[in-house]
């Protein structure tokens, strides 16, 4: 009897059965895939979307060149690297495509951060945390805001004229007047609770927390607790504008009032 040598790398190879048929369906996305462009340095959006999204949503990300150092001059640079960035994700088909960063939003400007992302995905719907917000507040009745920041002078003021342009009176404001967005990263969610409680005073309706670096999604509802109003922040309220832009209207116990809020109508960024 002649027994044949075993290809190189099949030794001891008992079954190889190829070509087994398979079923295929809508992914991870079953009922939405969302595109998140994040920025280099951010070190908390990722974790906050996955704490928020629900199961059938997909999220993938794609890290957009950002420099450490938030200044408005930096910020604007981002831009040219919009559509490249979009060019990253992954082949789906996207609902929704997230711009991960507030003061790069007000800087470069609602609708060209989403002209940029449509040159590559001509058809998808775009938002920011800036436009997020705004369809936040509208969908919550809320229109005197406390907004807290991490950022300088600048870009606080510069933020706070946008919002008061789009209809909102901004009549309390609070920073941690930080730039390294590293150090933003890590400012502790007791800082933020307190800083919340701060601003929050009887003067608003409820409190924006801007910037993607700062940790808010899991300490919202608490936190609400104890002020009586909303609050809400860039991650928080981006994550429930791409939930219900792509079509997810259910609501979700545990992040706070917003999330048990459906889309008012629709807003679109502006310049």
């Amino acid at each position: 009897m002649t027994i044949a040598a075993q290809p190189a790398g099949q030794a001891g190879l008992v079954s190889n059965i190829e070509n087994i048929p398979f079923d295929t369906d809508n992914g991870i996305g079953q009922t939405a895939n969302l595109g998140l462009l994040v920025l280099r340095t951010d070190q908390t959006i990722e974790d906050e979307f996955r704490f928020a999204l629900p199961e059938g949503v997909a999220l993938y990300e794609a890290r957009l060149h950002s420099p450490v150092e938030i200044t408005p001059d930096n910020l604007r640079k981002m831009e040219a690297d919009i559509p490249g960035t979009v060019g990253l994700l992954p082949d789906v088909r996207f609902d929704v495509i997230g711009f991960g960063c507030t003061s790069g939003a007000l800087v470069i400007g609602e609708a060209q951060v989403a002209r940029r992302v449509r040159e590559v995905m001509p058809d998808v719907k775009v938002t920011d945390p800036v436009t997020a917000a705004l369809a936040a507040f509208k969908a919550m009745g809320a229109k005197k805001i406390a907004l807290l920041t991490p950022y300088i002078a600048t870009i606080n003021h510069s933020l706070r004229d946008a919002f008061t342009a789009r209809g909102l009176d901004i009549p309390v404001m609070g920073s941690f007047n930080e730039p390294d967005d590293n150090l933003v990263a890590r400012i502790t969610t007791a800082a933020i609770e307190k800083a919340i409680l701060d601003v929050g005073s009887e003067e608003c309706d409820a409190v924006f927390v801007s910037c993607t670096s700062l940790r808010v999604a899991r300490i919202a509802e608490r936190v609400e607790a104890k002020l009586g109003k909303p609050v809400t922040s860039s991650n928080h309220a981006m994550a429930w504008h791409m939930l219900r832009l792509g079509g997810y209207d259910k609501p979700i116990e545990g992040l706070g009032k917003l999330y048990r809020t459906q889309l008012s109508s629709t807003i679109i960024p502006t310049a």
